[in-house]
């Protein structure tokens, strides 16, 4: 007896479960969406006993997804360095402001704190295999037996992936929402008055800023450091583009800005603050990985 009209729209509802982990392994939405569309390739190669040989037909996409992803992460440094300027995982918008065509509910992305610019940064500051360890047993509680068959390791050498991993990621930790928006805020209204001094006072002396345009537009190719160049930075780019809109978004779960010019969304901003002032931002200009802000 073949899988049953309900067992295939059971098979069908794991995307969503799918791309939430494929995203915060991938931190692209197109690679994502790739890497669940193999996995699903892939299950419907099997032959029909093969696929009724299989208990738990959601766990074997998550184990098969999950080590595409791994491959993906594998080759993914050599496509980072070929990248015009600093490579940032995709920003995502809040779920309501997503474009009406990018809204099926099976490829809407769980908005957390496992999915902030900050969180996912970290998260590519690792080796695949602790990247892997770490989203699936601390974000997913998938445990160490089933993590060591993906990254081939044994369950202790996993659990110990995960626990450097978890060390890096507690220094991303955000404040809370409401603190960050005030900051945000008080960016954006310094921003659009050109407020050099307002800015700097917002500004971390050590922040840092990067931006990635992947050599589609101009933007500055290596990180900006240091609160007073960052500033006068933001005041030159307000000064080049008259009729820019600053507007407050959601980005990654978390209080940023989006910048739009002519009706047309041209930066994402995300932010990290640390005891009231801003220590990092991340601008994506990117085109291509503003897709789901085309309607916002």
């Amino acid at each position: 007896m073949g899988i049953s009209g309900i067992d295939a729209r059971a098979v069908t509802g794991e995307r969503r479960q799918l791309i939430n982990v494929a995203y915060r392994l991938l931190g692209s939405l197109a690679e994502a969406e790739d890497a669940v569309q193999e996995a699903y390739a892939r299950w419907y190669a099997l032959p029909k006993a093969g696929q009724e040989a299989i208990a738990a037909p959601g766990a074997w996409l998550t184990t098969v997804t999950a080590r595409i992803c791994l491959d993906v992460l594998g080759s993914a440094r050599a496509r980072r360095e070929r990248y015009v300027g600093a490579w940032l995982p995709d920003p995502l918008p809040d779920r309501t402001e997503w474009p009406s065509e990018l809204t099926d509910p099976a490829d809407q992305i769980t908005l957390d704190e496992s999915v902030t610019m900050a969180f996912l940064v970290v998260l590519e500051s690792m080796t695949p295999a602790e990247r892997v360890a770490f989203v699936l047993h601390d974000v997913f509680r998938y445990p160490f037996a089933e993590i060591a068959g993906i990254v081939d390791r044994t369950p202790a050498a996993c659990r110990q992936l995960a626990t450097s991993a978890r060390r890096r990621v507690h220094a991303a930790r955000t404040p809370s929402v409401a603190e960050q928006a005030d900051v945000v805020r008080r960016v954006k209204e310094a921003w659009e008055a050109k407020n050099i001094k307002a800015l700097v006072a917002l500004l971390d002396p050590d922040a840092v800023m990067t931006a990635d345009g992947g050599g589609l537009v101009g933007t500055v190719l290596r990180p900006v450091e240091g609160g007073a160049l960052i500033a006068q930075y933001m005041v030159h780019i307000a000064d080049k583009a008259p009729g820019l809109k600053l507007l407050e978004r959601t980005v990654n779960a978390a209080p940023g800005l989006v910048a739009q010019y002519a009706e047309t969304t041209a930066t994402v901003a995300a932010f990290e603050v640390t005891d009231g002032r801003v220590t990092h931002i991340w601008v994506v200009r990117n085109p291509e990985k503003l897709r789901p802000w085309t309607g916002s």
